[in-house]
């Protein structure tokens, strides 16, 4: 990446792009004291500058795992501030659109002489309205970014039943929680995540169920969390799946039998927890007589760019015989582009992966991401006739170390005939 053409343009595009944005940071200063005017357009480009510096100096250090987690959070911080200049440059734009209509129209239909048109054409100054406009967007995304930084460890406890007539009867009011994408490569607050655990532990659930992602890349992520997950435990078990970064595919390995062995070592986490990993795979549970089954698969996506590792035939063969199909599948997509059309007698599917991109709006009756222009089915219940999808949005949290509007999520189902 350092060495990438498209990284010194984007560098390149960062100073032009401070640049423009200066020149209407200087409008909306314009009435200000010399001494105000002074402070702010120096504090601009001190910020300006030394994010340049920063992404010019970040790729060629390596970092520990602890210096990693701020790394992510100074990155955060440019992405954040290459973004709210980005916005604020919208309305600029508008701005020089309008000066330029407004310019063309008395160039060519109010001038009489030439030294009217150069009279007119120089009274067509910058907007300040647009340019506070722009000012305040952007440094209302850059707010609210910030602000998200401290809604990472906030796990929010989502309660959702649900009726499905094929249930059997001795499994009525069976009590599961999900959760989702731990990422434990990001955490840096381990008496955070241990209340999430407890939360957990409090809703007294029948089953517990972890559809992957358990880490960012490598099993070793989980060294300082094992006793801290070890904890999570149910009448009827924990069983967990694995997520496209559980498999190393981001790392640079040396050989193929490294990354395997990382694998491994992860498939032993997972043991080591009391977690049952299911890997295209099913287990019945029984009760009374009555039977269920819970179906697991490896990471399979309709986006070519992730892995599909999945075989849900092979998982799926045998469970026919069962009334009740759980299935467990990290990836979202999966659910419309293969579920929905060849296995329609599975009554629940329960996917992350999305977390909701960590941002956007949730409110009663109305939620918006802009993930879910990338995946219609990003953040909790969806529907096909009798069959039912639910995205959980996640426990943890990748890249941008924070959440706004789409905190973490621990899911808890009531199941009903």
């Amino acid at each position: 990446m350092r060495n990438s053409p498209f990284w010194w343009i984007f560098i390149g595009f960062m100073v032009l792009l401070d640049i423009y944005v200066f020149q209407a940071l200087k409008v909306i200063t314009g009435n200000a004291s010399p001494k105000i005017r002074l402070a702010v357009h120096t504090g601009y480009w001190v910020v300006s500058v030394s994010a340049i510096i920063l992404l010019v100096v970040l790729p060629y250090i390596h970092f520990e795992r602890q210096a990693r987690i701020g790394r992510s959070t100074v990155f955060a911080l440019l992405a954040g501030l290459f973004f709210a200049k980005v916005i604020a440059a919208f309305f600029f734009i508008l701005d020089d659109i309008r000066r330029g209509i407004q310019w063309l129209f008395t160039k060519l239909f109010s001038a009489k002489n030439p030294a009217d048109t150069i009279k007119d054409s120089e009274a067509i100054t910058r907007s300040a309205f647009l340019s506070w406009t722009g000012m305040l967007m952007g440094g209302g995304l850059f707010g609210t970014l910030l602000y998200g930084f401290g809604n990472k460890y906030r796990y929010q406890v989502n309660r959702v039943n649900l009726n499905f007539p094929e249930l059997p009867k001795a499994f009525e009011g069976l009590k599961v929680i999900q959760i989702s994408d731990i990422h434990s490569g990001s955490f840096n607050n381990r008496k955070a995540v241990e209340r999430g655990v407890e939360m957990i532990l409090a809703e007294k659930p029948d089953l517990i169920l972890f559809t992957g992602d358990l880490v960012n890349n490598l099993a070793s992520e989980m060294d300082d969390y094992i006793d801290v997950f070890r904890k999570l435990t149910a009448p009827m078990g924990v069983y967990s799946v694995l997520g496209n970064h559980d498999y190393g595919e981001y790392v640079n390995w040396e050989s193929a039998q490294q990354k395997q062995e990382n694998l491994e070592k992860l498939k032993q986490v997972h043991a080591q927890m009391g977690w049952r990993l299911l890997m295209n795979e099913h287990v019945a549970f029984e009760k009374n007589g009555q039977e269920i089954a819970l179906i697991g698969i490896e990471n399979w996506s309709a986006k070519a760019r992730f892995p599909k590792y999945g075989d849900l035939a092979k998982a799926y063969a045998g469970a026919e015989k069962y009334p009740f199909k759980i299935l467990m599948s990290h990836d979202p997509s999966h659910w419309k582009a293969e579920i929905c059309e060849k296995y329609r007698n599975i009554n629940l599917t329960l996917s992350g992966h999305t977390h909701g991109m960590q941002f956007g709006v949730e409110i009663p009756g109305f939620k918006w991401s802009p993930v879910k222009y990338f995946y219609p089915e990003w953040a909790g219940l969806y529907e096909n006739g009798q069959q039912k999808l639910y995205v959980n949005r996640g426990f943890g949290f990748i890249g941008y170390p924070g959440r706004v509007g789409i905190l973490p999520e621990v899911t808890v189902f009531s199941l009903n005939n």
